[in-house]
C-alpha cells in the first residue's frame, strides 16, 4: 500500500543518484556516479567512513594480477566450496574491475606496503585508512553526505520506479527526503545485532526497503556464517585462527576442529566450552601479525592474555548475510535489481555470482563491494540521464509500512527490544541455524511468521523509535527469507548444512529466488551465463510480474 507523503521534512533534497549506505560499496558507488557527472547524495546510518565491518579492521582483497594462470587458480579456488553456483564470467569481471580500482587507490595515495622484493602488496587494506580515503574522494567529487541519517523507506513514482527515500537524522531528529532519479542500496548485510565486529549497524534495512518496493532476494539460504571470536570479545577476525589449536577445557585437543571446520567447534560448543591457542604461528610471524591486524590483539592485551602462549575461551558469533552470500537479486551487469531505478551493491546484493554458496570475511566480499559499487554508480548515473530533465519533480509516494505505523488505529504498542530478542532466539543457536533440520526450520519459521504479524498490528510510541523499529522489522523479514529458502534447498551445499539432506544434490544446482512480505515465496532459477543475463532481465520482468503466486512455493502468514 502506498502512502501519501506529508510535508514535514526539515531537509528536502534533489539528486540524480541517491546512495544509501556509506561503506566501501556505497562510497565507490557515489564516487563512480559523481565521476559520471551525476548529482549524488549519500546517506549513512552512522558516520560515513567509520561505520560497518570494513572500517573496523583489516580487509583482505581478491586482488589478482592479470596473469592467466593466477586468474585461473583464483577462480577455481572457491568453486567447490561454493557448491558450483558461481559464474566465471562474473568472476572475470570482478577480478578485472577490482584490479583497476585497487590500483586507483594507490594513485589516490593509499599507503600500500611493499613485499620482500620491494613490490607493492595490494591484497589487503586497513579499514580505517581505506575508508578515510574513500570519504575524502567522494567529497572531492562533489557528493553531499548526510551522516547519522538512516533511510526509513523508499519512494516510488506512479509507474513503480524507485524515486528516492526518506529518513531521519538520529542526532537531531530532523526528517529528510531525497527525491532522486535512481537509488543504490549499499546498506550491507544482516548480522542480527550479534555484536560481531563492526556489524551492529548491519540489520538488513536495505533488504526490507528494497522488498517493499518489489525487489527480490537471491541465495538467502546461504546466510548462516559464524565467525570465531574470543568469548569475551566481539572481534570476529578469523584469519589467525588458521594457526590455532582448539582444545577442551582440560587442554585435550578437539579432533578435527579448525578454522576451516567450524562445524566441529559449533558441535562441541553445544556441549561444553572450547578453548584456542595460536601456537602454530612461528615466532618470526608474530610481530607481523600484530602489525597486520592490531585490533585482533586488543581484547587479549586488555585481558592480559598472550594468545600465542595461553589458551583462551572462544565462541562463534553469527555474521548472517554479512559473510554469507545472499542478498538483493542482481538482474544484469549494471547491478540493477528487478525494480526500475533501484540498484544494489556490496553485501546488500547477492554475491552468489562470484562466490556461489560460500564466502568469508574480506577477499571476495571486498572485491565485490569495490566492483559492484563502481558498476552500480556508473549505471545509476546513466539511467538518470536517460530520464531527462525534471524527473525529480514526479509524483512520489512512500512504500514503507511495518515499523513505521503510529496512531490510535493500532491495537498494540511495538515492543522493539522483545521483537529483536525473539528473532535472535531463532537465528543465533547453532542447532537451529548452523545445523539445519526440516523440523527446526519449520518451527522457527512459524514463530517468525507470527512475529511478523505482531509487527504488522503494532505501532511505535514516538518518532524517536522509528529507526530501531525498522531495524527490528528488517531482521524479522530477513530471517523469514532465510529460512523459507533454506527449507526449499533440500540438500547440503556451500554453507547451507541440512542435517536431513547431508549430501549435495546435482539436481539442485540452481539459485533460489525469494521475496514477499506478508506472504513469503521461493522459486528456483537456473544458472545463467553473463551473456544471457541482459536478455533474461527483459524476460523476467515481463513474466514474473504477471506470475500467479500459486506457481511459487510460499508460506502464507
Amino acid at each position: 500500500m502506498l502512502k501519501t507523503l506529508t510535508n514535514d521534512f526539515e531537509l528536502d533534497l534533489e539528486a540524480d543518484v541517491l546512495v544509501i549506505g556509506g561503506g566501501p560499496a556505497g562510497t565507490w558507488a557515489a564516487w563512480s556516479a559523481a565521476s559520471s557527472g551525476a548529482r549524488v547524495v549519500l546517506v549513512d546510518k552512522g558516520y560515513c567512513g567509520t561505520t560497518g565491518c570494513a572500517a573496523a579492521s583489516g580487509n583482505g582483497v581478491w586482488y589478482v594480477p592479470p596473469h592467466p594462470e593466477a586468474r585461473e587458480t583464483a577462480k577455481a579456488s572457491r568453486e567447490s566450496l561454493g557448491g558450483f553456483l558461481a559464474d566465471r564470467n562474473w568472476m572475470d569481471r570482478v577480478l578485472n574491475q577490482t584490479y583497476i580500482n585497487v590500483n586507483q587507490l594507490a594513485e589516490w595515495g593509499y599507503p600500500f606496503p611493499t613485499d620482500d622484493e620491494g613490490k607493492p602488496y595490494r591484497r589487503s587494506l586497513q579499514g580505517p585508512e581505506y575508508m578515510r580515503l574513500m570519504r575524502r574522494q567522494i567529497q572531492r567529487a562533489g557528493v553531499k553526505i548526510l551522516d547519522n541519517s538512516p533511510a526509513l523507506e523508499l519512494l516510488v513514482d506512479d509507474d513503480g520506479a524507485v524515486a528516492g527515500a526518506t529518513g531521519v537524522n538520529r542526532q537531531t531528529g530532523e526528517k529528510w527526503i531525497v527525491r532522486s532519479q535512481s537509488t543504490i542500496i549499499a546498506t550491507g548485510g544482516c548480522a542480527f545485532l550479534s555484536k560481531a565486529l563492526g556489524c551492529n549497524v548491519l540489520t538488513g534495512d536495505g533488504y526490507l526497503m528494497a522488498a517493499e518496493a518489489g525487489a527480490e532476494m537471491s541465495g538467502m539460504e546461504f546466510s548462516n556464517a559464524y565467525g570465531i571470536s574470543p568469548a569475551f570479545s566481539s572481534v570476529t577476525k578469523t584469519l589467525f585462527y588458521n594457526w590455532a589449536t582448539f582444545t577442551y577445557e582440560d587442554g585435550t585437543v578437539i579432533p578435527g576442529a579448525s578454522s576451516h571446520r567450524r562445524s566441529v567447534i559449533a558441535q562441541t560448543l553445544l556441549q561444553q566450552p572450547v578453548y584456542a591457542i595460536i601456537d602454530k604461528a612461528a615466532e618470526s610471524m608474530r610481530v607481523s601479525m600484530r602489525l597486520a591486524q592490531p585490533n585482533f590483539f586488543l581484547p587479549f592485551d586488555r585481558a592480559g592474555i598472550d594468545p600465542f602462549t595461553q589458551r583462551f575461551p572462544v565462541t562463534l558469533r553469527l555474521e548472517g548475510t554479512v559473510r554469507g552470500t545472499g542478498g538483493i537479486r542482481i538482474v544484469d551487469e549494471s547491478c540493477s535489481s528487478s525494480v526500475r531505478g533501484l540498484y544494489a551493491a556490496g553485501d546488500a546484493a547477492t554475491r552468489e555470482l562470484i562466490c556461489g554458496g560460500f564466502t568469508g570475511g574480506g577477499s571476495h566480499n571486498a572485491a565485490w563491494a569495490i566492483s559492484s559499487g563502481y558498476w552500480s554508480g556508473k549505471s545509476a548515473a546513466e539511467y538518470s540521464r536517460s530520464l531527462g530533465e525534471n524527473k525529480t519533480q514526479r509524483q512520489v509516494k512512500g512504500v514503507g509500512e511495518v515499523g513505521l505505523q503510529s496512531g490510535s488505529d493500532r491495537s498494540k504498542t511495538l515492543a522493539t527490544d522483545e521483537v529483536i530478542q525473539a528473532v535472535q532466539a531463532e537465528v543465533f543457536p547453532y542447532e537451529k541455524n548452523y545445523f539445519r533440520t526440516e523440523q527446526g526450520l519449520t518451527e522457527s519459521l512459524s514463530k517468525l511468521n507470527h512475529l511478523w504479524q505482531e509487527l504488522r498490528s503494532s505501532q511505535v510510541t514516538s518518532e524517536k523509535e522509528l529507526p530501531k523499529a525498522r531495524e527490528a522489522a528488517a531482521m524479522v523479514a530477513t530471517a523469514r527469507w532465510m529460512y523459507s529458502s533454506a527449507i526449499e534447498r533440500k540438500e547440503t551445499r556451500g554453507m547451507h548444512k541440512h542435517q536431513d539432506y547431508p549430501e549435495l544434490d546435482a539436481n539442485q544446482q540452481h539459485h533460489l529466488i525469494s521475496g514477499g512480505l506478508d506472504r513469503v515465496w521461493v522459486k528456483s532459477q537456473p544458472l545463467l551465463n553473463a551473456e544471457d543475463i541482459s536478455q533474461s532481465k527483459i524476460e523476467n520482468r515481463s513474466t514474473e510480474r504477471n506470475q500467479s503466486p500459486k506457481s511459487k512455493i510460499g508460506v502464507t502468514v
